[in-house]
């Protein structure tokens, strides 16, 4: 898949999620691959999307992460998504959760593949298949080397048949994606589940106070399950979550 078939793929599966979709979106110093507005009734949601089709062992770094940010902030978008046929550096996950920026990875890729395939009508017969199907993937590393990747197997390139959860809505989503939002949820959740069960089954305030942390724990980790693809980012964003949702929890306490 040469970068402008990456780039139309992204592009046709954020048109079917509700998206008006720029391809090749100029700035005054930025090239955007992809500028991506939501409409929804609180307003327009702006999403920049880079697409790196980059050999499968090339890592993308933190140079790509900080150019797309500079294009949010002038375009004034609030999601930034990296999308690649290969992988990210640990310095680039680590900035992506601190930034709330979304990081595509190959597997990940391979995911929306998967999911979007299905909604794709399977062709009569004697037509042919779409060409997302048939292409093989052509994956680029640095500009000064090339390498082609084929598909084999039962996989077929980025196509594969395996299950992607999809538990929530797009918006939800996106909402929950945001490190400060999914703090406040988490405290306010428990906050309030464990004052409910305390009026009910009058608990202590010491037990309460326990109840207040494990249900912290419990959303802190289990939120970002349901809204992430990657483990490391999972782990990361709940163990920031989680202490940052136990401080307040403890001032509330007090207070």
């Amino acid at each position: 898949m040469k970068k402008q078939k990456l780039v139309d793929f992204i592009a046709k599966v954020m048109e079917d999620s509700g998206f008006k979709v720029y391809k090749d979106f100029r700035t005054s110093q930025h090239i955007v691959d992809i500028y991506g507005i939501l409409p929804t009734t609180l307003g327009d949601i702006g999403v920049v999307v880079a697409c790196k089709n980059y050999d499968e062992n090339w890592k993308v770094g933190m140079d790509v992460l900080k150019e797309m940010e500079m294009a949010a902030k002038t375009l004034k978008a609030s999601k930034v998504v990296i999308v690649t046929t290969s992988d990210f550096s640990s310095q680039a996950r680590n900035y992506a959760v601190k930034r709330n920026m979304k990081l595509i990875d190959r597997n990940g890729l391979i995911k929306i593949a998967e999911e979007f395939s299905k909604k794709i009508q399977v062709p009569e017969e004697g037509e042919e298949e779409d060409e997302y199907y048939e292409e093989e993937v052509e994956v680029y590393g640095p500009p000064s080397t090339i390498f082609h990747t084929g598909h084999t197997g039962s996989q077929r390139g980025l196509l594969s048949r395996r299950e992607r959860r999809q538990p929530l809505t797009p918006i939800i989503r996106g909402l929950l994606q945001n490190t400060i939002i999914l703090i406040i949820t988490v405290v306010v959740v428990s906050f309030l589940i464990a004052t409910i069960l305390q009026m009910a089954a009058g608990l202590g305030t010491s037990i309460t106070g326990i109840v207040k942390i494990m249900i912290a724990a419990a959303l802190s980790y289990g939120i970002p399950y349901l809204v992430e693809d990657d483990g490391a980012v999972i782990m990361i964003k709940g163990t920031i979550v989680f202490f940052s949702s136990l401080l307040l929890l403890v001032i509330l306490i007090l207070i």
